[in-house]
């Protein structure tokens, strides 16, 4: 096996480098937030050089993009209850604790900074729009499938997962399920 081989084993010292920087970048954003921290201490928090971070990902700017689109696209199976409205809140129940969790708050203050950092940002959003429209498609088809009535996937961004984004950007209290589930019910 040679090098370039060895770097795209998942589970390698490729992953293990990128998965330690990705840490460096949500730990550095959280205690400072975006815009206060350089490359060269991305590199010293995760124990690495800065130039692996400048071969990989170019500069801090696309480094911040890759955080954010892995970390809010990094999902479980997307749920199939056989309901759709029992899809939908276990969807939002995963979500939901995914951006409440330790990393989370900090991801979704990146994800905002960087829709307002040109055009970059503005690719960073609509990759994260367009992944999060995928996987709700995928639970609306097998809806629809099944002769449910389902709303547009840019419904089910609108009505249940911005209003969960706006709580923990804006510390407006805990995301219970039952919140989570009123989203839901609302939309249905």
């Amino acid at each position: 096996m040679n090098e370039r081989q060895r770097a795209r084993r998942p589970g390698g010292r490729s992953a293990r480098v990128g998965a330690e920087v990705h840490q460096a970048v949500t730990d550095l954003i959280g205690e400072r937030g975006y815009g206060n921290f350089t490359v060269r201490e991305v590199a010293a928090r995760a124990g690495v050089a800065d130039s692996s971070i400048y071969r990989r990902w170019g500069n801090l700017e696309t480094l911040l993009t890759d955080v954010a689109l892995t970390r809010l696209n990094a999902r479980s199976p997307m749920p199939d209850t056989g309901s759709l409205a029992d899809d939908l809140r276990t969807y939002a129940a995963q979500v939901a604790r995914e951006i409440t969790g330790p990393d989370g708050p900090a991801v979704l203050h990146l994800a905002v900074a960087l829709s307002n950092s040109g055009r970059q940002g503005l690719r960073a959003g609509a990759d994260l729009r367009a992944e999060r429209t995928r996987q709700l498609q995928s639970v609306l088809d097998r809806a629809r499938e099944r002769g449910e009535a389902a709303p547009d996937a840019l419904e089910v961004l609108d009505h249940v997962l911005a209003p969960m984004y706006i709580r923990v950007l804006f510390g407006m209290g805990p995301l219970t399920r039952d919140y989570t589930d009123g989203l839901v019910d609302r939309l249905l």
